[in-house]
């Protein structure tokens, strides 16, 4: 830290009067920073993939802070200094959330997925976790969810030896089944990976995401997210749901959806996921 915690100053035209540990960084190491102005939330990486990663993270939180839909941490730096890169954002003093904090959020989220635009997608590829996420266009949201996320990490499973050939389903049946249970979808701004450790919620009450891997789909992909390792109150989805209603495919959506989340945990985590796939892929393939 020492070596470029001065470089950092200097970028920021601060003085730096502590740099202390914090939790947070499951893929990079987290602190917090103080100046004699702010704090900041400093996250450090030295993978070779890192600045791109931070880049990709960069350009997500700015695309949702655009929106003015939903607060995020605004980014200040990103830098790179002997073979350590380095992402500087402001540091968010979080709360246990209520009832009227989940509400708010829920009510936000609805707001982010209301942004839309032409195709699904994104101007650029970013990051799942510490994985590859491809975003190329596509005028087509059942396309675009088999080609650009579930079969890319089938294929990265089945070369990791972690599925078997047999397992993967068929192309045109799969997307036959995403169209029927997606119905006409619009592009929606999504935060991309909303479990629960995603948000924030401010000592104000104001609501944040963090660590998002954003793109333009179908606005179910952060509702499956959000149920899959739970974190979230009943009071955040009614709120949500009166913005945007439950489909009759509803339950069906969440788990064609959270299929891809547990396809990404079995390529970063291991065969412990390996059960939960099998069985969404068995029962509808």
């Amino acid at each position: 830290m020492v070596n470029y915690i001065p470089y950092i100053a200097d970028k920021i035209s601060e003085e730096i009067t502590s740099v202390r540990p914090v939790s947070g960084g499951d893929i990079s190491s987290a602190y917090r920073v103080v100046t004699v102005k702010r704090e900041y939330f400093l996250k450090v990486n030295n993978a070779s993939f890192a600045l791109k990663m931070f880049h990709a993270e960069q350009k997500g939180l700015q695309t949702i802070e655009e929106t003015k839909t939903i607060a995020v941490p605004h980014v200040h730096l990103v830098d790179t200094m002997e073979g350590h890169s380095f992402l500087l954002m402001d540091y968010v003093e979080s709360k246990r959330p209520d009832t009227s904090d989940y509400q708010r959020l829920g009510s936000q989220l609805a707001r982010l997925h209301q942004c839309s635009q032409a195709g699904f997608g994104f101007s650029s590829d970013n990051f799942i976790g510490s994985l590859p996420q491809h975003n190329n266009l596509h005028p087509d949201w059942p396309e675009f969810y088999w080609s650009e996320r579930i079969l890319p990490q089938l294929q990265m499973a089945l070369k990791g030896g972690l599925i078997q050939p047999q397992i993967i389903p068929n192309e045109n049946k799969t997307i036959s089944l995403f169209r029927e249970i997606s119905g006409d979808v619009k592009p929606s701004l999504l935060h991309g990976d909303l479990w629960g450790g995603n948000y924030l919620i401010a000592a104000d009450g104001t609501p944040y995401l963090i660590d998002p891997a954003v793109y333009w789909g179908h606005s179910m992909v952060d509702i499956a997210m959000s149920r899959l390792f739970g974190g979230f109150s009943p009071a955040f989805y009614d709120t949500y749901h009166e913005v945007i209603p439950k489909s009759s495919h509803y339950d069906t959506q969440i788990e064609l959806y959270q299929l891809y989340y547990l396809i990404v945990h079995l390529n970063l985590f291991g065969s412990g996921y390996y059960s939960s796939v099998a069985s969404i892929l068995k029962r509808y393939f």
